[in-house]
């Protein structure tokens, strides 16, 4: 659990207390600014920021039954936060699977990616993506 929010935590810690240094200084515009940045990152990057995760083989069959890309991910990463927001709306087109949630999922991207965890792993019916692009991805989202 601790792992999944971690770096939203050290996000939002980060901005409070990047902002508190600002405001000491007073510089109020700029600690507001600076801690709203961090705090709206760290939503973005945080497990809720997402569409709801299943498990690996919840999205395997769901795939199967529907055609739907998967997106395997994990919290905090960047890349992933990137791509979620490139999305928007269609993002709940596809079946996410949070691999630090489920071993399953974390086993079939080291399995795509010759044995590290890189994210997001975009898994179609008929090829994989590491790290894809958001327009890749966007275009998958559609069919």
């Amino acid at each position: 659990m601790v792992r999944r929010w971690g770096s939203s935590i050290v996000l939002a810690a980060a901005g409070l207390f990047l902002g508190g240094v600002l405001l000491a200084q007073g510089r109020v515009v700029s600690a507001v600014v600076v801690f709203v940045l961090f705090v709206a990152f760290a939503a973005v990057t945080s497990p809720p920021g997402f569409p709801r995760s299943v498990s690996d083989a919840e999205a395997r069959a769901a795939s199967a039954r529907d055609g739907h890309a998967i997106v395997y991910w994990r919290p905090g990463c960047p890349y992933c936060a990137r791509l979620r927001v490139s999305l928007g709306r269609r993002a709940s087109r596809l079946h996410w699977v949070d691999i630090w949630a489920d071993p399953a999922g974390a086993a079939t991207v080291r399995d795509i990616t010759g044995g590290d965890e890189t994210v997001p792993t975009v898994v179609t019916p008929s090829e994989s993506f590491v790290n894809p692009s958001p327009l890749l991805v966007r275009q998958l989202a559609l069919h």
